[in-house]
Order: C-alpha cells, then sequence, then structure tokens
C-alpha cells in the first residue's frame, strides 16, 4: 500500500499549471437563479470594480488634467470615445471567459505555437511592469507627501504591499471586491468635491463630450503639446491590454453550470452590466480629473504637471481660480485629499496587476508561483527604474527632478502601446468565432464597432511611436524615428505571425467541431 497518497501535497514555489483560469478562485461565487434583478446584479458585480482600476490608475491622472489645462473642454470627448471603446473591449473579453472557460491568454495559446506564446507572453509581461512603474511612483509621492518619508525609501515601503495581498489573499475574493469598489469611491469623492468647489463651466464641459476635429487637431501647440498628442496620451492611458486578460479570467469566478445555456446568459448578461457601471465610473473620475485642469486651477497655471507639482499646485493660493477653492487649499484640505486619492489608486492596482500576471503567466507558458512571490518579483523589477531615476537626478533642481520622475511614468507606458493589439485582435477574432462562441458570438454591429475600435486604436498607437521615441530625449530625432520605424516594422511582423496562427488555429478548432458537434457547450439547449 502506498503510504504517501493520503500525506498533504507540497508546494513548490514554482509549479506546472494548465487548468482553470486562476483555479483557486475560479466558480467559488454563488450566485442567485430567480431573483430580483437587482439582488441579481449585486451578486455579480464585483470584477467591473477590479477592471475599472486600471482605467483610473495613476498613469491616467497627468495626462487628463494637463489636458484641460492646455486645451480646455476640447478632449473630453476623447475621454468619452476611449471609455466607449473600452466597454465594448471588457464585455468581449469578459464574455470570452465565461463561454469559453478560458482566459484571454489560455485561448491565444490553445491556437499558437510555443515560440509565439513565449514571446506574447514576455511582451505583456513588460506592460505589466511599465503600469507597475507608474503606481511606483504614485505610491510612493503619495507617502513622500502625506508622511514626508524620503522618496528612496518610500519607494521601498511600497514593496512591503506584498504583505496587503498576503492578506487580501485569506479574506476571500468578494472581500477583495468590496475593497476595491470602496477605494474607487474614495477617489470619486476626493475628485468630485475639489470639481464642486471649482464651479465649472458645465455648459461648455458637456459640450466637449460633443465629437469635434478639435481633439485632433495639430495645432495649437500649448506647453508642447498639440491637442493630437494630448488625445494620444489619453487613449494610450486608458485602453490598456492588461485589463482585457484580467476580465477574461475573473469574469470565471461566479458559479455556474456550463450545460445549461440559460445560466451563461444570465452570467453574460449580468457581467456585462456590472462591467458598464463600473467603466462609467471610471469615465466619470477621468472627466473630474480633466475638469480639474480646467477650472480648479487657472488656465496655464501649471507648468509642473508632476504629481509633487499637482500636490504644490493644490497648496498654492495663487494658481486656484476661486475664493472658495483657496479657503480651502489654506487648510490644507484639497492637497491631502489629492495625496489619499494617489495613494488609494496605487493600492488599488497593485491588487489586479498581481492578478492579471497571474493569468498571463499560466496562460501562456503554463507557469504558477504564489501570489505574494508574483507580487515581490514584479515589483522589485518595476522598483529598479525608479530608483535609478531618483538617483541620477540626486543633484538637480526640484523641479528637474519632478520632471524626470514624470518623464519616466509616461515613457514606461510606451510597452502598453507595443501588448496592445496583441490582446485586442485576438479578443475580436475569437469572439467573432461562432464555432467558439455559439449563440454569443458577436453581432453584426458589435463586430462593426469592434474593428473600428480595434484597428483605428492599432493606427493610432503606431502613428504615435515616433513622437514617443523624440520624447525620450536620448537620440537625434532621425535616429529617433529611425527605431520607431523599425518598432513599427516588428510589431506589424508580430501581428501577422499572430493572426495566421491564430486563423489556423480557428479552422482546427472548426474541424473538431464538425466531427464533435455535441462536445460545444454555448449552443447546446
Amino acid at each position: 500500500m502506498d503510504s504517501t497518497k493520503n500525506q498533504p501535497r507540497k508546494h513548490k514555489l514554482i509549479e506546472h499549471a494548465n487548468g482553470k483560469s486562476l483555479e483557486e478562485i475560479n466558480g467559488t461565487v454563488e450566485v442567485p437563479h430567480g431573483k430580483n434583478f437587482w439582488r441579481t446584479l449585486f451578486a455579480y458585480s464585483g470584477p467591473g470594480a477590479l477592471v475599472a482600476v486600471g482605467y483610473m490608475d495613476p498613469g491616467n491622472w497627468s495626462t487628463s488634467i494637463t489636458g484641460g489645462q492646455s486645451f480646455q473642454y476640447t478632449l473630453m470627448t476623447t475621454i468619452l470615445i476611449s471609455s466607449l471603446i473600452a466597454m465594448l473591449l471588457q464585455y468581449m473579453a469578459a464574455k470570452l471567459g465565461i463561454v469559453s472557460q478560458m482566459d484571454l491568454a489560455q485561448a491565444i495559446r490553445a491556437r499558437t505555437g510555443k515560440a509565439l506564446g513565449i514571446i506574447l507572453w514576455i511582451m505583456t509581461e513588460l506592460a505589466i511592469m511599465a503600469t507597475d512603474i507608474a503606481e511606483v511612483i504614485g505610491a510612493a509621492i503619495a507617502l513622500n507627501l502625506l508622511f514626508h518619508i524620503s522618496l528612496i525609501a518610500a519607494v521601498f515601503i511600497t514593496v512591503l504591499d506584498v504583505l496587503l495581498l498576503l492578506l487580501l489573499t485569506k479574506i476571500g475574493f468578494r472581500k477583495i471586491e468590496a475593497l476595491v469598489a470602496c477605494l474607487i469611491l474614495v477617489i470619486l469623492f476626493v475628485f468630485a468635491y475639489q470639481v464642486v468647489l471649482s464651479k465649472p463651466d458645465w455648459g461648455a464641459a458637456m459640450a466637449g463630450l460633443l465629437p469635434s476635429s478639435d481633439a485632433v487637431a495639430k495645432g495649437p501647440v500649448v506647453g508642447g503639446i498639440s491637442p493630437l498628442t494630448g488625445s494620444l496620451g489619453i487613449i494610450g492611458a486608458t485602453v490598456m491590454p492588461h485589463n482585457l486578460y484580467l476580465h477574461s479570467a475573473i469574469s470565471q469566478t461566479r458559479k455556474l453550470d456550463h450545460t445549461k445555456v440559460e445560466d451563461i446568459r444570465q452570467t453574460v448578461r449580468f457581467t456585462a452590466w456590472d462591467s458598464n457601471i463600473q467603466l462609467s465610473l471610471a469615465f466619470v473620475v477621468n472627466a473630474l480629473l480633466l475638469i480639474m485642469g480646467v477650472a480648479v486651477f487657472k488656465s496655464g497655471a501649471v507648468t509642473d504637471s508632476s504629481f509633487f507639482g499637482l500636490y504644490d499646485a493644490l497648496n498654492n493660493t495663487s494658481m486656484l481660480s476661486n475664493g472658495v477653492l483657496i479657503a480651502v487649499a489654506k487648510s490644507g484640505v484639497l492637497s491631502t485629499l489629492f495625496a489619499v486619492a494617489l495613494l488609494a489608486s496605487g493600492q488599488n492596482s497593485t491588487i489586479t496587476g498581481t492578478l492579471t500576471g497571474q493569468v498571463i503567466m499560466e496562460g501562456f507558458i503554463h507557469m504558477r508561483m504564489p501570489l505574494w512571490a508574483r507580487r515581490l518579483i514584479t515589483r522589485l523589477l518595476s522598483v529598479v527604474p525608479v530608483l535609478l531615476c531618483v538617483a541620477m537626478t540626486a543633484g538637480e533642481t526640484e523641479l528637474q527632478q519632478h520632471h524626470a520622475i514624470n518623464m519616466l511614468m509616461e515613457n514606461s507606458q510606451v510597452f502598453l502601446a507595443f501588448a496592445l493589439p496583441f490582446s485586442m485582435l485576438p479578443l475580436l477574432m475569437m469572439t467573432n468565432s461562432e464555432v467558439e462562441m455559439g449563440e454569443f458570438k458577436n453581432a453584426a454591429w458589435t463586430k462593426l464597432l469592434g474593428w473600428i475600435s480595434v484597428l483605428g486604436l492599432t493606427f493610432l498607437n503606431l502613428y504615435n511611436l515616433p513622437s514617443t521615441f523624440e520624447g525620450f530625449g536620448l537620440w537625434s530625432k532621425g535616429v529617433a524615428d529611425l527605431l520607431a520605424w523599425l518598432t513599427i516594422v516588428v510589431i506589424v511582423a508580430l501581428l501577422i505571425w499572430t493572426i495566421v496562427e491564430l486563423y489556423r488555429g480557428n479552422k482546427r478548432f472548426a474541424a473538431e467541431h464538425q466531427a464533435h458537434p455535441w462536445e460545444t457547450v454555448a449552443t447546446a439547449e
């Protein structure tokens, strides 16, 4: 008799994984059936909050506030359009996870070869680390501003958020969702309070939501950016690849019977409600940030758009637009609330970034490690460039230091432009497939809007790469443009490779479906 069978299994730091997405929480949340709309919606609410966090993280703040400072309400329409695109893409991602029972990384890997899977994993890891750099900077600056801790010490303290993650993994996924939702409400309250005090021109703000060619004009150039550059920055900071992977995984946390089409229909429906409600809140937050740039500060007053600069501006009564704001600013409330919101945003992103990292690691290369180890490694890697930036600017003026840190955060986001098409295109192709999705495949209008969104965002991200490379300030304009175009060629070649492998994978799946049509759950009755 084998006495080892009943012994507890020893867990290794790194293990092979090829099972359900985020297996520890997959299908763990009970949902009601046959209950009223609001009770059912409450049970499904939560994953949308984790996704919405990515649309209001510290990387979004300076682009929206600077856009308001420079072009008044012109870029409100850009925030609205990018939010609507986000709703469409996140709906597809959640639907893919629910119907196929695979997250986006698993679904791509199932249709592509090992070599391409590793390349896509590395690319997506870099994108996640880029967003983590923004979180490190945001959280470290918030700690510095609130508690006067040195910036280097604050950067190291951000590593300790792994302890928060360890605690959260013990309390259950439903409580994690509630905590994230509460932190979102803190951020919403802070910016709503400041905007209400500023008494903005609401008519002009509403008019700014209407599509206008002014939002993509190449002039006027204010502070080195044009409306087109500002719009591209907002779009780049809003629609991020890691959110698509995350949503396709956490949409599977609700318990359902995949042999019952009605269960799948209910889950798709209420998950879409949850996602759209939470992303609407994210739109409100980003709109409030832009309105802050217009109404809280005097036009052109903020020359330092870093987090330090915005904090100081909220303390500087000569920069504020009216007497009410000035009176409140004298108490220090405005700047303190700003720093609190910054800290809340950074902690929110900690949770979602770690979950996403686990999703892509398991999906693309079938490797699993504990969430705390995953978080520790990612955070330590993200801390290095921030520490180098602080050390290299130690002998410069305070304004130059702030500018360098801000540029590091903005330039790190270039990896998002690399990775985004490789998540959007596969997502659209798979959710358009009747073989994969059955009755849940994208409707004709969804396909049309999906292709317009995917091709438009891909074009804009690639179109903006030359100016992004020039903005690094490391090379002459000619060298920067050459490197940018070489990068574009590589990205396009990889996209073609990805599309070809996905097409072949889908044909293989179609052939298998014709051989065994009864195995497709989504079309079962």
